[in-house]
């Protein structure tokens, strides 16, 4: 059985061996590098508290008033992006409200959540 063993360990260091001689089939490229700036994309936080009070980039909005007002903030943008914030708490149907809005009026959503 001894005899055995040390074959496992002699194909085994050889094989560790051999295989580090392998080099990979890589191109060597030069990526170019960019001499432009990026774009800073505005978007949009809407915020809604426990009290559920709405605001939009810390104006206090109200509920009824919440998708007009926010179609004037996105009217001259490019992708308009909503962040949306709710305190924990908050009942689901208030955000799917601003979900609604932002899907009627086609514009993109991110939701922001507060890491444990």
């Amino acid at each position: 059985m001894s005899s055995m063993t040390d074959i496992v360990f002699l194909l085994l260091i050889f094989f560790m061996l051999t295989s580090t001689l392998v080099t990979v089939n890589a191109l060597d490229i030069m990526l170019p590098k960019a001499q432009g700036k990026t774009e800073n994309k505005k978007s949009t936080a809407v915020s809604i508290t426990k009290g559920l009070d709405f605001y939009v980039d810390k104006n206090k909005v109200s509920e009824k008033e919440l998708e007009s007002y926010l179609l004037a903030q996105l009217n001259n943008q490019e992708n308009p992006t909503i962040v949306l914030r709710a305190e924990e708490g908050v009942p689901i149907e208030k955000a799917v409200q601003v979900l609604d809005i932002a899907n009627r009026n086609k514009i993109k959503v991110v939701l922001a959540v507060r890491p444990k």
